[in-house]
């Protein structure tokens, strides 16, 4: 079963996008495994509701572990069952948190062995900041690794909090050699083409 990862700083929606992308794909209920840096493994069963009043936080660092759901897909004439990994933000430097260290570290951890990997931006930060203070060392040290990964994809999310696409058209011209989607997580713009992106490397 091919895995899919989805990776970002802190905040960016990656918790969110995972609950409405299986939404999206017209699942109800969703079983998420929950894999702690410790070892330890939980199962629980939640409705999409639920997920989003659970799972995702505005706060930072909700998600500090592996949570893995699996989704089935349509590809061509059949479907394909695929993981999709939500994992804990990343950050410049060290944090001086230690369970947030461990969960970072869990995250790299799983880049390796992803066959795809959804790179999430909050492109509102863009808009309202410049590239150097909305764009982090992580997120450029993750493009360079995806640039020699095929399954490698960046999601411009929070389209919806922005008057137009030109930041998005910046963020394009920041990573030229990558594929960029523009996406809503909160309203599932986009997911379209990310269906189709995923879909394809399957």
């Amino acid at each position: 079963m091919k895995r899919c990862l989805v990776v970002g700083k802190p905040n960016v929606g990656k918790t969110l996008f995972i609950l409405n992308f299986a939404q999206y794909l017209h699942m109800k209920t969703i079983n998420i495994k929950s894999v702690y840096p410790n070892g330890c493994i939980e199962n629980k069963t939640y409705t999409i509701e639920e997920g989003r009043a659970l799972l995702s936080s505005i706060n930072p660092y909700k998600t500090l572990c592996l949570q893995i759901l699996e989704m089935d897909i349509p590809v061509g004439k059949g479907r394909e069952t695929f993981e999709i990994i939500d994992s804990s933000g990343l950050t410049d430097g060290i944090h001086k948190n230690l369970d947030i260290r461990r969960a970072m570290a869990q995250t790299l951890s799983v880049i390796q062995k992803s066959d795809i990997i959804l790179h999430l931006f909050d492109i509102s930060s863009l808009y309202y900041d410049d590239a150097h203070n909305a764009i982090g060392k992580v997120d450029y040290q993750l493009s360079e690794f995806g640039a020699s990964r095929e399954g490698y994809g960046i999601l411009a999310n929070k389209t919806d909090l922005i008057p137009n696409n030109a930041t998005v058209v910046q963020l394009q011209k920041e990573f030229p050699q990558h594929h960029v989607i523009p996406i809503s997580a909160m309203t599932k713009a986009g997911f379209s083409e990310v269906k189709t992106f995923v879909c394809r490397r399957l």
